[in-house]
């Protein structure tokens, strides 16, 4: 009998994680459900990701919707319980660290099933970030461990894991991303959003960056400063345009964007100059593409991509601008192990194993 298999994802960020997985489980024979929370609901956020990524829609969908971690979290976890009891997959598969994540594996714990975590052992070592709960929550209920990087592995056995749970596998985003890029350039979106090859490409959405006022204002300044000289492009989230409105912040030339469907952005980041983010994947697919990253934060829960990639923290925003001027690409990406495209076999083969 073929093994059952839950997949469940809920947010942006999941959708380029999904897709190679399931792609490789359909090819090994596994049984699979997808499961869609509804964290992410609208049409650029959630339901294009599907179409473009060439993964079936949806088997279930909670439709959960925005709100506050703690209620959010909570209608998770209280509509997925029937879910898990009808289905008893043999392995509940989930992706990152967003809500859904979290959720799903604290009520399947609870059942009984087993818990597979891709991107397991990533950490910031930073709690106040929700998403560092979420990891850290999730990686202590998994039974299977699936790291994108060696430096993963060595933290989940410091922190106590069986070698036995932690498998590396690599990272199934950049999959995706190579198997994205003819289609990103056959979008031409770099062109028609203005972006020349001397462009900058933004993103922003964390609260420590859009809901201090202070914080956004001088990231606003530099990003400014930044846009006399080349052209920045920023497509920003729904939640970050409101906090932008909110605080009145003055972007000058920046040109900002409703968020864009995964081939026209990544047609925007492959070509750009630098790319100034908070996200961790952008983090990846730069170094990935090799292509200068500025992440302004603090700390970052992917530190291979400083030590091996083309991301650089920046800490204090007053520095972008000439940071971003003095940017220059490699002469060739240096990937990380296992950031092959072949991670999403690896995933398959270990949920087989087991």
């Amino acid at each position: 009998m073929a093994k059952r298999v839950l997949h469940v994802v809920g947010a942006r960020p999941n959708f380029p994680k999904l897709a190679p997985v399931f792609r490789a489980g359909a090819a090994a024979g596994l049984d699979q459900t997808v499961l869609h929370t509804g964290q992410h609901y609208d049409e650029a956020l959630s339901a294009s990701f599907f179409r473009d990524l060439g993964i079936p829609e949806p088997d279930l969908n909670l439709e959960v919707g925005s709100a506050s971690h703690a209620a959010q979290t909570a209608r998770i976890m209280e509509r997925i319980e029937p879910v898990l009891v009808d289905l008893r997959p043999d392995w509940l598969v989930v992706y990152g660290d967003v809500n859904s994540t979290m959720a799903a594996a604290i009520v399947a714990s609870k059942l009984g099933v087993r818990v597979a975590h891709v991107e397991a052992g990533l950490r910031s070592n930073d709690r106040a970030m929700p998403e560092e709960i979420n990891r850290l929550v999730t990686d202590r209920l998994a039974s299977l461990l699936l790291t994108p990087s060696r430096d993963a592995d060595e933290t989940l056995r410091a922190e106590g894991e069986p070698d036995d749970e932690i498998v590396f596998v690599g990272n199934v985003m950049i999959d995706t991303l190579f198997r994205s890029l003819d289609k990103a350039r056959e979008t031409c979106a770099a062109t028609r959003y203005g972006a020349d090859g001397r462009h900058v490409a933004v993103t922003l959405h964390r609260p420590s960056n859009v809901d201090d006022p202070a914080r956004l204002a001088a990231i606003a300044l530099a990003l400014r400063q930044v846009a006399e000289e080349r052209p920045v492009i920023f497509p920003a989230h729904p939640r970050t345009q409101g906090r932008m409105r909110q605080a009145s912040a003055d972007f000058g030339k920046v040109r900002v964007l409703d968020p864009l469907p995964y081939f026209e952005m990544l047609d925007v980041v492959r070509t750009a100059h630098a790319v100034v983010t908070d996200s961790g994947g952008l983090q990846e697919e730069t170094t990935a593409l090799g292509v200068p990253c500025f992440t302004v934060r603090d700390n970052t829960e992917r530190p291979v991509t400083v030590t091996e990639g083309t991301n650089q923290l920046v800490r204090d925003p007053r520095q972008l601008a000439e940071l971003v001027r003095a940017a220059r690409r490699p002469a060739e990406p240096r990937r990380p192990e296992g950031w092959d495209g072949c991670a999403g076999e690896r995933v398959a083969a270990a949920l087989l194993a087991r």
